[in-house]
C-alpha cells in the first residue's frame, strides 16, 4: 500500500499539470507580457509528455521499472522548479517542456509497475484507483489553477508560481516512497534501442500537435498548416517502415498489433481520448461562455464529473476482479459517452438550470471510468510479460495523442461555429424593434461596461474578435443575447461531432474478444 500511494502521488502529478494552467495561463501570460504565446506554454507540454510515452515504456522493458520511474520524477521536479522561476513566455515553454518530459513516464510506467507487482486477479481493483486519481487530477487542475493564479502573493511569491511550487512537495513526497519501497528485481536485458523509431515518432507527432493546436490562429490551409501535415505524414510513413525493420527491438513493435484485443484497445483509447477531452474543454467553456461562471466556479461544478469517474473506475476494477470478465465495461462505457453527449446537445442553452450539465457530467464520468481502465488491463493481458511496459504506456500514448487532438480540434470546431452562429443571430436580432430600441439608447452607449459591446458590434463576429470575451457578462444582457446564444448552439454541435465519434467506439467494442482475465495471451500471428 506504500508502494501504491507513491505511484499515485506521480500519476496525480502528471495528470494534475494537464489541466491546471488552463484556468491560470491568462494570469501567467499578462505578468509576463506574452499574451500571443500563451499557446506554447500548453503545446511544449503536450508534445513531450506525449512522445516520450512510449520510450519510457519501452526502455523499461530493458532498463527496469524502479530507476526510469525515479528518473520521470526528477525530470518533471526540475521542470515544475523552472517554469514556477521564468521571467518571460519562451522560458515557460521550454520548461513546460520539460515537465512533459518527466510526465510522459510517471502515467505509463504507474500502471506498468502495477502490473509487475499486484496479482492479475486484483489488478483491475488497484487500477481503478489509480484511473480515479487521473480524473479527479483532471477535475482539481482547473480549480486550483484558479485559486492560484487569484492570490496576488503567497509566501512572498506571485500566485501563479505556485501552479508549478505546489508539484515539488508532492514530488518529494513519491520520490522518496518509490526509492525506499519498491523493490522490484533488477534488470538489464541486452537489446538494441530504436532510436530512428523515437525520432520518426517525435518527427511524427510534434507537427500534427502543433497544426492541431495552432491550425485555427494560422488557418487551416496557410503555407505553416501544410507544411506540419507534410511532416506528420512523412513521419508516420518512416516510423512504420522502422518498426517493421526493428523488429523485435521496435518502439512500438508491429507485431502487437496482430492481436486483435491489443489493436482494437489502442483505437478505443484513442477515440476515447478525443471524446473524454472534448468534454473536459467543452463543459467549462459551457459554464464560462454561456452561464457566466467563474473559472474556480466552473471548476467546482465539474466536481461531479469527478464523481461519476470514482464511481465508474471502483465498480469496473472491482466487478473484474471478482469475475475475471471486462469486455461488458468499455460497451457500457461507450454507451454512456454517447448518450450523454447528445444529450448534451439537445439540452445545453442559454437558459438551462446549472443542475442538467451537472447531472450529466455524473453519467460522462462514469462512462469514462468504465473504459479507461478495462481497457489498459486489456492491452495489458493481451501481450507478453516481457512487453508489459510497452503495452501499458502504448494505452497511455493512445488516450494521450486523442486528448491533444480532441482538445484542439474541439476548440477551434466550437470558435469557427461560433463566428458564423452569431453573425446569424446578431442580424435577426437587428430586425427586433426591441433590440434596436436598447442598441440605440444613449444611456446603454453611454456606460463604459458596453464599450467592448459596441466595438464588438462594429468589427462583427470573427474568430479575432471572439479571442477575448471577458466582457460578455458585464455588458448589456439584450445586446448580448446573441452572442451568447450563439456560443450555446456552437457547444450544442461540437457534442453532437463528440457523439458520433463515440458512437463509432461503441460499435467498435462490441469487436473485443470476450475472454477472462485468466485466460493466457492470445497467441501472436508468426510474420
Amino acid at each position: 500500500m506504500t508502494v501504491l500511494v507513491g505511484l499515485m502521488l506521480g500519476m496525480f502529478l502528471s495528470s494534475l499539470d494537464q489541466t491546471i494552467v488552463s484556468t491560470s495561463i491568462y494570469t501567467i501570460a499578462n505578468d509576463l507580457g506574452g499574451l500571443s504565446l500563451q499557446a506554447w506554454a500548453t503545446t511544449a507540454y503536450l508534445i513531450t509528455s506525449t512522445v516520450s510515452t512510449p520510450l519510457y515504456g519501452k526502455l523499461s522493458d530493458i532498463f527496469g521499472r524502479r530507476p526510469l520511474y525515479l528518473a520521470a520524477i526528477v525530470i518533471f521536479l526540475i521542470g515544475s522548479l523552472y517554469a514556477g522561476s521564468v521571467n518571460s513566455m519562451p522560458e515557460l515553454a521550454i520548461a513546460r517542456g520539460i515537465q512533459g518530459m518527466g510526465a510522459g513516464g510517471l502515467l505509463a510506467l504507474a500502471l506498468t509497475i502495477i502490473g509487475d507487482i499486484v496479482p492479475l486477479k486484483d489488478r483491475a481493483k488497484y487500477q481503478g484507483y489509480f484511473m480515479s486519481v487521473f480524473g479527479v487530477s483532471s477535475v482539481l487542475g482547473p480549480v486550483v489553477g484558479g485559486a492560484f493564479a487569484g492570490s496576488s502573493t503567497i509566501l512572498g511569491f506571485d500566485g501563479w508560481r505556485w501552479v508549478f511550487f505546489i508539484n515539488l512537495p508532492i514530488g518529494l513526497a513519491a520520490l522518496a516512497v518509490v526509492f525506499l519501497y519498491l523493490h522490484l528485481p533488477a534488470k538489464h536485458v541486452k537489446q538494441k534501442i530504436d532510436y530512428i523509431g523515437a525520432a520518426a515518432i517525435t518527427l511524427a507527432i510534434v507537427p500534427l500537435l502543433l497544426v492541431a493546436e495552432q491550425g485555427r490562429s494560422w488557418g487551416w490551409t496557410s503555407f505553416n498548416s501544410f507544411l506540419c501535415y507534410g511532416l506528420g505524414v512523412l513521419g508516420i510513413v518512416v516510423f512504420v517502415t522502422a518498426e517493421k525493420k526493428a523488429g523485435d527491438y521496435a518502439l512500438i513493435p508491429l507485431r502487437l498489433f496482430q492481436n486483435l484485443t491489443f489493436g482494437l484497445s489502442s483505437l478505443l483509447n484513442f477515440l476515447i481520448g478525443i471524446g473524454m477531452f472534448a468534454v473536459i474543454a467543452m463543459l467549462p467553456m459551457y459554464l464560462q461562455l454561456v452561464k457566466g461562471l467563474t473559472p474556480t466556479e466552473a471548476g467546482l461544478m465539474m466536481i461531479t464529473f469527478t464523481v461519476g469517474i470514482l464511481t465508474g473506475s471502483i465498480t469496473a476494477g472491482r466487478t473484474i476482479s471478482a469475475s475475471g470478465t471486462y469486455r461488458i465495461f468499455p460497451i457500457l462505457g461507450t454507451a454512456l459517452l454517447t448518450v450523454s453527449a447528445i444529450t448534451m446537445s439537445l439540452t445545453l442553452g442559454v437558459d438551462t438550470p446549472l443542475w442538467v450539465p451537472g447531472l450529466i457530467a455524473v453519467f460522462v464520468g462514469m462512462g469514462l471510468g468504465f473504459c479507461m481502465q478495462p481497457l489498459t488491463l486489456a492491452m495489458q493481458v493481451s501481450v507478453p510479460p516481457k512487453d508489459m511496459g510497452v503495452g501499458t504506456s502504448t494505452a497511455a500514448f493512445f488516450r494521450s495523442m486523442g486528448g491533444a487532438v480532441g482538445t484542439a480540434v474541439f476548440i477551434s470546431l466550437l470558435f469557427s461555429l461560433a463566428a458564423d452562429k452569431i453573425g446569424d443571430g446578431m442580424r435577426s436580432a437587428m430586425g427586433s424593434a426591441d433590440f434596436q430600441a436598447v442598441l440605440k439608447d444613449p444611456a446603454v452607449a453611454a456606460d463604459p461596461a458596453n464599450a467592448k459591446l459596441y466595438e464588438f458590434f462594429q468589427n462583427g463576429a470573427s474568430n479575432d474578435s471572439l479571442n477575448d470575451t471577458s466582457w460578455l457578462h458585464t455588458a448589456n444582457e439584450t445586446l448580448t443575447r446573441p452572442i451568447i446564444q450563439g456560443f450555446a448552439d456552437s457547444i450544442d454541435m461540437v457534442m453532437l461531432t463528440a457523439a458520433i465519434l463515440t458512437g463509432i467506439a461503441f460499435l467498435i467494442t462490441f469487436a473485443l474478444p470476450n475472454k477472462k482475465l485468466t485466460d493466457a495471451p492470445e497467441p501472436v500471428p508468426a510474420h
